[in-house]
């Protein structure tokens, strides 16, 4: 007799159920327990596993709220394969409202892991060893950090993989931007085992994107429809602007940032995009655009050292 129960956290969970389970990564110091909810949702017909995880970074709330609604709106209900949810991968983080765990590394450039790492490296250990077998695609909520904020925007490797491109088509965010792995992330961990994971970016660290999180459900649901397990989802507002080369144009000196234009503007090439200031009155550098392209990152923090971040240009 085969068996068509997906082993999780212990348990056996059937066609058709739906569970809710937590999977125990430490403790505190206090000894308090530390641990990751997952939904898992089958379908009795079966087809692929999907993976939607959010908050790997504890302080990026939006993907957060994202799976939250799909949640509690009852929009995960699979025709046919599996759906399992993480709406928070690094619970210390989102305790902290930070963006690392407490020895202060990035989960997301900790993978594949291992048992006696850092904490970082467990953390990303129990998810190989538990989630990752299970799962052969996924979406990887993210939002920008350090006081800045993202245009709504799915990353992954275009051109390469039909099935990654394909996956980004249904997804149809308003900007699908051509990235490439990077080494100790979860895309590129999930690569190398033959798994496609695209990742979707909105809005800034703390703080509600209530459109960017609206896109987020709907490309969601765009996605399951396209892999045959839900009805169509939302129909796009508009096509999305694929973009192959982007870079963020750094501060060359410091002071005081202002911002002359707004995310999801288009700017040409010479055209000044802000302008960096002395505190004390005594100087105003006009910052121009090196080529045209679309503000899809845009750093909203007044002051700002050498090098920081100000503004990420995104050409066709």
């Amino acid at each position: 007799m085969v068996d068509n129960t997906l082993p999780l956290n212990g348990l056996h969970i059937a066609p058709g159920e739906r569970v809710l389970t937590r999977l125990v990564i430490s403790k505190l110091p206090s000894g308090t327990v530390i641990d990751v909810p997952v939904h898992v949702v089958r379908a009795l017909e079966p087809g692929p596993v999907v993976l939607l995880m959010a908050g790997m970074h504890g302080d990026e709330v939006n993907g957060v709220e994202t799976i939250r609604r799909l949640v509690r709106r009852d929009l995960l209900r699979p025709t046919r394969g599996t759906i399992i949810a993480i709406p928070i991968l690094n619970i210390y983080g989102f305790l902290n409202f930070s963006r690392d765990v407490p020895d202060g590394k990035d989960v997301n450039r900790s993978f594949p892991g291992h048992p006696r790492g850092s904490l970082a490296s467990r953390v990303a250990h129990r998810f190989m060893r538990e989630i990752m077998p299970l799962v052969d695609y996924g979406i990887d909520y993210h939002t920008g950090g350090a006081a800045r904020a993202n245009f709504p925007q799915l990353r992954c490797v275009l051109g390469q993989d039909a099935e990654t491109d394909a996956l980004a088509t249904a997804f149809a965010a308003p900007f699908t931007l051509h990235a490439p792995l990077r080494p100790g992330s979860l895309r590129a961990t999930a690569h190398e085992l033959g798994k496609r994971i695209i990742v979707f970016e909105t809005g800034e660290s703390l703080r509600f994107d209530e459109a960017g999180i609206e896109v987020a459900i709907a490309g969601t649901l765009r996605v399951l429809h396209h892999l045959g397990m839900s009805p169509a989802g939302p129909v796009p507002a508009q096509a999305s602007i694929v973009c192959r080369r982007s870079r963020w144009l750094r501060a060359r000196f410091a002071g005081l940032f202002r911002a002359h234009v707004r995310l999801g503007d288009y700017v040409q090439e010479g055209q000044v995009f802000g302008s960096v200031a002395d505190p004390y009155g005594e100087q105003v550098v006009r910052l121009d655009a090196p080529w045209s392209g679309y503000v899809i990152g845009l750093n909203y923090m007044p002051v700002v050292h050498q090098g920081d971040a100000l503004l990420h240009l995104a050409s066709e």
